[in-house]
């Protein structure tokens, strides 16, 4: 059985910008072969059993030729694969899709083209440049600025396209700049005609430079603009100093480390890219069941001999369940017990069960502890109190100052990452960073421990800013050497994020 192949447009560099149908497409392929400008974070939502096999182009650097793409995509069809094939951009937009669905077609191979975001178009509303207006231009044009090599001459009619069209953008053009700016004043374009490079459209790196024909190649020289970059010239580009928006969002141009757990990082690492910082994912612990798991089963069985029950964690409240559930038992089961938890994420991850908290103390500090359950008589109240290993002892402390019998059950413990991302370690190792975020002491000691060369030598020298969740990590922050110059008031992500904003305001 023959295969089929996807030529897949991956959008600009922004994942969010990526299709429906390609996501679809991605979740349920058995290869992917993609491109230099693919998000990685589009790699992710593959399958663990998908083989990713890169075949990018960098700066003349060619993993793989592109006769050799195509006899790969050709022979894992032909072994019956579904291929997806993920392209930067557009794959019939300057990205050789055309070429590629010519040999699939040779080979009477299926397939389907689905289109992606271009980055002439993304990359300047990124900018805050309109390719059209209304007022300015109705014509437009997309010119690759690097020809096939192998062609006797240039198809492109530079007359035509200096006189002839309002707006003007070139695709891999950056080190043709200077002949392009040549070939536009030569044939006519006025020298003010104003020109803008956008290089990292779309991303949370994006570089934006303006200035006019007569002056933007000594202008991108000096700012030492590279590839990949778009060249957009034409009077539209005299809109960006009051339309752009992405590069002034809050955090744009700042590179924040997460150190929490990888399937607890998704929401901090997507407010903070909401924001336009850029986040390198450096999760140092990792959240795993208990070694014992039989004094949770034998506290689930027991429930009833129970008046209340607290949860100082999302993940207290997730591993509790999964037991419950596992056990064949429901909520139901709780219907006679009293609920706390601490901090309203824990209180939302509980209603997501069905069930209202009775008492939400404000802080996990123990006079917030003891003040929520000030009008409640806890003497001789039996409490159970699933949560983490290596938790502190403040709250079931202040349980029994108040009389009540606390049994205290592991419902999860934490254990530190190893073996990180050579990149990730070397961009940290040498301080290409603004921020490191803790959402907890373990992640704190786990990160000193893991690069204690940079706590030494990089963090403090090039003033790394440390930004903590509340005071309990700010202080084993501390107690590790680090300068907390960052602390939510608010002990959540979103307060967190919070206080990111205000610190760089």
């Amino acid at each position: 059985m023959t295969g089929k192949v996807f030529l897949i447009g991956a959008g600009p560099g922004d994942p969010g910008l990526i299709t429906r149908k390609a996501v679809e497409c991605i979740e349920n392929c058995d290869v992917i072969v993609y491109d230099y400008l693919a998000s990685p974070a589009l790699l992710s939502i593959a399958s663990r059993q998908a083989q990713q096999i890169y075949v990018g182009k960098k700066g003349g650097d060619h993993t793989m030729k592109q006769e050799q793409i195509n006899q790969l995509i050709v022979d894992k069809a032909l072994e019956g694969q579904t291929v997806c094939r993920l392209k930067g951009g557009d794959p019939y937009i300057f990205g050789r899709g055309g070429e590629e669905a010519e040999i699939l077609k040779a080979h009477d191979i299926p397939f389907e083209v689905v289109p992606g975001i271009t980055a002439g178009i993304a990359a300047p509303a990124y900018a805050g440049i309109p390719l059209t207006h209304r007022k300015m231009t109705s014509t437009l044009a997309f010119v690759t600025g690097h020809e096939d090599p192998t062609k006797s001459e240039s198809s492109i009619h530079w007359p035509s396209l200096a006189k002839g069209i309002g707006t003007l953008v070139f695709y891999m053009g950056v080190k043709q700049l200077p002949g392009i700016v040549s070939q536009l004043l030569k044939h006519g374009k006025p020298k003010d005609t104003p020109v803008a490079l956008v290089r990292w459209g779309t991303t949370t790196q994006q570089q934006t430079v303006t200035g006019c024909l007569e002056n933007i190649v000594e202008i991108v020289q000096k700012a030492g603009l590279r590839a990949p970059a778009i060249i957009v010239v034409g009077e539209v580009v005299s809109l960006r100093a009051q339309l752009d928006w992405f590069e002034q969002k809050p955090l744009f141009g700042k590179t924040i480390v997460v150190t929490r757990a990888r399937r607890q990082a998704s929401d901090l690492v997507r407010q903070l890219n909401e924001l336009g910082a850029e986040c390198i994912e450096c999760p140092t612990i990792e959240i795993v069941p208990p070694d014992e798991n039989q004094p949770m089963k034998q506290a689930i069985e027991n429930l009833s001999t129970y008046d209340w029950l607290v949860f100082t964690s999302v993940n207290g409240v997730l591993h509790f369940f999964n037991q419950l559930f596992e056990m064949g038992k429901d909520v139901r089961a709780l219907g006679h017990l009293k609920l706390c938890t601490i901090g309203p994420v824990t209180a939302q991850q509980l209603m997501d069960y069905g069930l209202k908290t009775d008492i939400l103390p404000k802080t996990y500090r123990a006079e917030s502890v003891v003040q929520a359950f000030e009008k409640t008589n806890m003497r001789d109240k039996r409490v159970l109190l699933p949560r983490a290993k290596e938790a502190r002892t403040v709250l079931p402390h202040a349980l029994r100052e108040m009389g009540a019998i606390v049994d205290e059950i592991t419902a999860y413990k934490t254990i530190a990452v190893k073996g990180h991302d050579k990149e990730i370690v070397s961009r940290i190792h040498h301080a290409d960073i603004h921020m490191v975020t803790f959402t907890s002491s373990s992640t704190v000691n786990n990160f000193c421990n893991i690069f204690p060369d940079s706590i030494n030598n990089y963090l403090f020298k090039k003033q790394v800013c440390i930004a903590s969740i509340g005071p309990i990590t700010s202080e084993t922050a501390q107690k590790n050497g680090l300068k907390v110059s960052v602390e939510a008031e608010e002990y959540t992500i979103p307060g967190l994020v919070k206080a990111i904003i205000n610190y760089w305001k």
